[in-house]
């Protein structure tokens, strides 16, 4: 009974939550409603992604949401100062995020700072960066910039398709966020370089006693966690449409808080994909029929920190094997 309790007891709670707003709230049900709250869960199961990345490895990304911000003030940046395309601002706001991951690479692997402290650095650079070129304003079009002179660019109808656009019935963001989860799941679980990232996660010393280059795998951990924040930055910003400077600001915890709701997924006891999406639709579906049953957003945080505790009764108290997750100091 504890170990079906453990493997199935958080799909179970997700399920009942699901059926009990779907029954006491006919909207909640319908197909609209589904969807949104697929397109408001796309955002934090991306940034999740990237956290577990990190977290398989035994690390954890402090900067994610800070990156996400400054993806956002990219994008901006990129078309309403500079008036260029699209595509431009995708591919700046990429290379922005795999530079983070670089940066924050090289502090852990090179310079062997604790992941939580050069990650905790980087956070606060980038969130004092980002407010620079800008002098601490939001980016939209027709703003005055610093020389009196009106800003040239626009957000562009391709680019704000990211969050707008479908594909058939279903969001584009809701797409993005499937295919990382799909591809994230298949790298972790039936590559050798997946296997080779859990393996450093659980004993980075006999890892690299098996040969494997430790430094290289954390690295490319980070790497992948600064992409997939710049992602997730990029449907954000195509959703608000303007270059907001408190962007992010609350995605760290809400990455962080599915990511480990994650773990205690079918008895894992590990981060995983799969785990870190489920997370991301429980936050959604609570929050989704809180606001239909009419609480306020200042409820929301509880609601959150509560299904966090739930999910953590899972994998810590309810389970008897150790969540394999210990920060790198």
């Amino acid at each position: 009974m504890r170990d079906a309790l453990v493997k199935y007891g958080f799909i179970a709670v997700t399920v009942v939550l699901f059926v009990f707003f779907a029954a006491t709230e006919p909207a909640f049900a319908q197909s609209s409603t589904m969807f949104s709250m697929l397109k408001f869960a796309s955002v934090t199961a991306i940034l999740g992604l990237g956290v577990t990345f990190t977290m398989v490895v035994g690390g954890l990304d402090l900067s994610i949401g800070a990156t996400a911000g400054l993806a956002v003030q990219l994008a901006a940046m990129t078309m309403v100062f500079y008036n260029l395309t699209g595509p431009t601002a995708v591919a700046a706001v990429l290379l922005g995020g795999v530079l983070v991951g670089l940066a924050n690479a090289v502090l852990i692997v090179v310079f062997k700072i604790p992941d939580l402290l050069a990650t905790l650095g980087m956070m606060f650079v980038i969130q004092g960066a980002k407010l620079i070129p800008v002098s601490g304003q939001s980016v939209s079009s027709g703003m005055v910039l610093r020389d009196g002179s009106v800003a040239p660019g626009r957000f562009t109808p391709d680019f704000l398709l990211i969050d707008r656009g479908f594909v058939g019935p279903v969001p584009l963001p809701v797409v993005i966020m499937l295919v990382l989860v799909v591809v994230s799941w298949f790298v972790l679980s039936r590559t050798s370089a997946g296997r080779i990232l859990y393996a450093i996660g659980a004993n980075p010393e006999a890892a690299r006693l098996a040969g494997v280059r430790v430094g290289l795998y954390r690295g490319l951990a980070y790497v992948i966690s600064g992409l997939f924040a710049s992602v997730g930055g990029l449907i954000l910003v195509s959703r608000i449409g303007q270059g907001d400077v408190n962007a992010g600001a609350s995605s760290l915890l809400e990455a962080v808080a599915v990511a480990l709701v994650g773990t205690s997924v079918l008895g894992l006891a590990r981060p995983n994909a799969w785990g870190t999406l489920l997370g991301a639709l429980l936050v959604a579906i609570v929050l989704t029929g809180l606001t239909m049953k009419g609480f306020q957003y200042y409820h929301q945080d509880t609601a959150k920190g509560f299904v966090l505790i739930v999910a953590l009764l899972f994998s810590f108290t309810l389970s008897r094997r150790k969540v394999r997750y210990t920060p790198a100091t």
